[in-house]
């Protein structure tokens, strides 16, 4: 049993445009909800996404900076709404995607966050996989020069499913490390975010995935899925709440993932990665605060049981 507190090995985040899926497309009650995060002291990090009116965002810079909390901007409500693909044999549509995540990025410094996430396009099959896998790499050389122009903050590249929902080009671990080995060797502000509700889908397990790449710097995600059942109005990638009847993650999966950051030196005192819940409401008698709340219970027992 982990007697010492979790706070000491990771940050505990949660991911607010998902907690509240109102707020996915930068615009409804963003400050509200975002100030039930900021007064709840069991999250020490948020995950925010895009804000698109000027003075909500000089709004959510100025909470943010009162929070304490470590703050990380993922890139997914401007990617994958605008079909944004970073390693697309298009030049243009490459150069759109870039140019859409720098934007990204320069919002990211803007609400101080410490870390952005970033994803991989769609996958184009296997024939053309190899050679938009380099492409990718360039693109992330690119984002990377942008990013340490503007200071020091953590690019993760998060690891996607390729043949169930978001069917992203880095859908495998093993193309994760194959993408990261150049762009970390030349930048040490790039790293790997490693979701646990996207391994059922990449029908890969983390004792597995995890070593590949562990040697790059990392960030962890806590969520669910349903994969199982075709037919389950939920399937696919849509973040459930943990122990959802046919879903794929629950408290005992949740343990086990703890332990085996701990037992890989991942969670420690010196490197302390954020690791961030990504649950939202999706049936009818759920609600954000209730969804929120459950997903804290699951932690506790989880960790108490490591």
């Amino acid at each position: 049993m982990m007697e010492h507190s979790i706070y000491r090995y990771m940050d505990l985040g949660i991911v607010h445009f998902k907690a509240f899926p109102e707020c996915v497309n930068g615009e409804g009650p963003i400050i509200e909800t975002m100030k039930k995060i900021v007064e709840d002291d069991f999250w020490t990090a948020i995950e925010i996404g895009t804000i698109k009116d000027d003075k909500k965002r000089s709004e959510v810079r100025k909470l943010l900076e009162i929070s304490d909390l470590r703050v990380c901007y993922a890139c997914q409500p401007r990617i994958l709404p605008q079909k944004l693909n970073l390693n697309s044999s298009d030049e243009k549509e490459r150069r759109r995607a870039i140019e859409g995540v720098k934007k990204g990025i320069a919002e990211a410094y803007h609400l101080g966050a410490t870390s952005i996430r970033i994803l991989s396009g769609k996958d184009p099959g296997k024939a053309k996989r190899e050679d938009e896998k380099k492409i990718f790499v360039d693109s992330l050389m690119e984002l990377c020069e942008f990013n340490e122009s503007f200071g020091d903050a953590m690019l993760y590249l998060k690891v996607f499913d390729r043949d169930i929902d978001k069917k992203a080009l880095i859908g495998q671990f093993k193309d994760a490390a194959d993408v990261s080995e150049p762009v970390a060797a030349k930048y040490k502000s790039f790293g790997v975010l490693a979701d646990l509700s996207h391994f059922p889908l990449l029908d890969e397990k983390p004792a597995d995935a995890i070593p590949l790449v562990e040697k790059f710097p990392m960030h962890f995600h806590l969520g669910n899925c349903i994969m199982r059942d075709r037919k389950h109005p939920l399937y696919g990638d849509l973040q459930p709440r943990f122990g959802i009847p046919g879903g794929e993650t629950g408290e005992d999966e949740v343990r086990d993932y703890f332990k085996l950051l701990l037992d890989r030196g991942l969670l420690s005192q010196e490197k302390k990665p954020v690791v961030s819940v990504e649950v939202r409401p999706l049936l009818m008698e759920e609600y954000s605060e209730a969804i929120i709340a459950q997903a804290k219970r699951v932690i506790k027992k989880a960790w108490a049981n490591v």
